[in-house]
């Protein structure tokens, strides 16, 4: 629900300005590849220690985390917080996660510009992580034990990373419907992300 009221006077404040001063990301792994032994949330740790040495910021400075993680499963509860505290960022500081599929890391960075603008903070730290390699597969009957007859296991990367809950397809044939239906080529893709 939102809404536009005189009441609020808070609403007519000035948008600060906004500076990215910090930035870093690891190398894209393979799957499976020489990344895979490093967990999510230590690739998230180890990119915020990075941009904030970059930026030369302390981590006792920034006043909130927002990461975006697709598919938590395995990583333990919070991961955001995780990988703030792995970076040294103090326990007191507020962390959101995020899962917005593929647009969660840029989702982390929207709020974290709004958080900066309004005044909310002055030092956020925004970005996200994933390790496909890490998505364990789930086992969905053997929580109250495994009954007569085979077993099967469902893969986490297709449950809860690569495959529309709601059209029940596969995440790529979406993207590439969308593109046709839109008429934009690989090479404009390519293109505009480059």
């Amino acid at each position: 629900v939102s809404f536009r009221s005189n009441a609020y006077p808070w609403q007519h404040k000035k948008m600060e300005q906004v500076c990215i001063v910090g930035y870093s990301r690891t190398p894209i792994g393979s799957f499976g590849g020489t990344l895979s032994s490093v967990k999510a949330t230590e690739l998230g740790s180890i990119t915020i220690k990075e941009s904030l040495k970059r930026s030369g910021i302390q981590p006792d400075q920034v006043e909130h985390v927002f990461m975006g993680n697709v598919v938590s499963a395995g990583t333990g509860q919070h991961p955001a917080r995780q990988a703030a505290l792995g970076a040294g960022i103090p326990v007191d500081c507020p962390c959101t996660t995020l899962n917005k599929m593929c647009a969660s890391g840029m989702k982390a960075v929207s709020l974290g510009y709004m958080s900066v603008a309004t005044g909310d903070a002055q030092v956020v730290v925004a970005g996200g992580f994933e390790s496909m390699s890490n998505i364990p597969f789930y086992s969905t009957t053997a929580r109250f034990g495994h009954k007569f007859g085979d077993v099967s296991l469902v893969d986490g990367i297709q449950r809860d990373g690569l495959h529309d809950a709601y059209t029940d397809e596969e995440m790529g044939r979406a993207a590439v419907l969308c593109a046709v239906e839109n008429k934009i080529t690989r090479e404009e893709q390519d293109a505009y992300t480059l």
